[in-house]
């Protein structure tokens, strides 16, 4: 088979949501990088929201001639407890880093480093795993560093040893505004985004779903309610429960937790294994979640899809659920309030007490949630499609032209 027997999605194809003058725009700011070569860098190909936005993202920039690429950084299990520790210190939890896992981080990217061969016009690099990676290259053109992760209260001592590293980048991006932090280098603020032509985002049919659920002996003959996330403390499983446990004293449904366990997240197994003794008919616990056409089907076919975090980076399980026209409880944390407008297309909660309200009251009126799922779906269409994510990559691109005018060809 040849390229041209496979259909991957054009920025044409985003024109019945973002209209022809969108389309135009973009196609006509991603000229002036034709033939540029970009790649990305993260630690992982599959298993959360940076893997499944960086294959739709390469796919697309490369759709608009901007020849782009995606690396991944590789090491052991070790390696990964060492930067699962990061990520939540950034995040706020407790952290204690020793010289032993020190060494271990900077080892595994040096002898990375020696593997990849980046003689490339733009470099981005993804979260902490790979951050060390700028030491040991000498740079053609810009590097960027794309922080995933919910900023607002680091571990002072890890930001210490990072930020070093984070100012050798010529850019920054984070989520929201109070992730950024005090650095040398120039901060921008990009928002995750979702791309609805893929299995997990595109409409499926009745029939598709039907024996989706039944491939899976999901019953539906109550109501159900979802959340689907990694198997992660932030993401609050236990006060999901007890949400559940609350409301089912006052409406009958079934709760499922659908996870996965990224390969860069040792902790997802431990997590998923501790929730196990809350199973039982109408709580069911699913470690399936890289079967996107379940994912899709559960988002779309719930009554209620909920998102407790306790941080969160952004949270684009929400996105996901909100384009699907299903109303969504999130935690008021993170960059889940930039999607929810609480009591317009979704609820926030600080608790599984309010959790627990609010998914009785989204229960028992089918019209509020008919009213609330509209308008999140309108939501994501104005501000969360990939497109907007892509442009805003290329015009960050262009912002660095004069700095590397002497040896980009613009």
């Amino acid at each position: 088979m040849t390229g041209a027997d496979y259909n991957f999605p054009s920025v044409e194809d985003y024109e019945p949501y973002i209209g022809p003058e969108a389309v135009r725009r973009i196609r006509t700011k991603a000229k002036q990088f034709k033939n540029h070569l970009v790649t990305h860098i993260n630690s992982t190909y599959y298993g959360g929201g940076v893997a499944e936005m960086l294959s739709s993202v390469t796919l697309l920039m490369n759709d608009l001639g901007i020849k782009t690429g995606w690396r991944l950084i590789k090491g052991l299990p070790s390696f990964f407890v060492v930067t699962k520790k990061m990520h939540n210190a950034l995040q706020g939890g407790d952290f204690e880093f020793n010289q032993r896992e020190i060494d271990l981080y900077e080892a595994v990217l040096y002898e990375n480093s020696l593997r990849m061969n980046l003689n490339h016009d733009f470099v981005v690099v993804h979260d902490p795993q790979p951050l060390g990676l700028i030491k040991h290259f000498r740079k053609k053109g810009p590097w960027i560093w794309r922080c995933h992760i919910d900023m607002s209260q680091p571990n002072q001592q890890l930001w210490d040893y990072l930020q070093p590293y984070v100012e050798e980048f010529d850019a920054a991006i984070f989520s929201m505004e109070q992730y950024k932090r005090r650095l040398r280098t120039p901060q921008v603020l990009f928002m995750p985004a979702i791309d609805p032509f893929t299995l997990k985002n595109k409409q499926l049919s009745e029939k598709e779903m039907d024996e989706k659920l039944k491939e899976y002996n999901i019953p539906t003959d109550l109501p159900l309610v979802t959340q689907v996330s990694r198997y992660d403390r932030w993401k609050d499983p236990e006060g999901v429960i007890e949400a559940y446990k609350i409301a089912r004293k006052e409406v009958d449904c079934t709760l499922i937790l659908l996870g996965n366990t990224a390969t860069d997240d040792p902790e997802g197994q431990e997590v998923y294994e501790s929730l196990l003794e809350a199973q039982d008919d109408r709580t069911l616990l699913m470690a399936c979640g890289d079967d996107t056409a379940l994912v899709n089907t559960l988002q779309a076919r719930s009554a209620v899809v909920m998102q407790k975090s306790v941080r969160e980076g952004f949270g684009l399980t929400v996105t996901e659920a909100m384009w699907k026209g299903t109303p969504v409880i999130g935690g008021n944390v993170g960059g889940i309030p930039a999607q929810i407008s609480d009591g317009f297309n979704g609820f926030l909660v600080n608790s599984p007490q309010e959790a627990a309200e609010r998914l009785v009251t989204l229960l028992k009126d089918e019209n509020l949630r008919c009213r609330m799922g509209e308008k999140a779906r309108e939501s994501v269409k104005e501000k969360f499609l990939m497109t907007r994510l892509v442009e805003q990559y290329i015009d960050l691109f262009a912002s660095f032209e004069t700095q590397y005018r002497c040896t980009l060809p613009f």
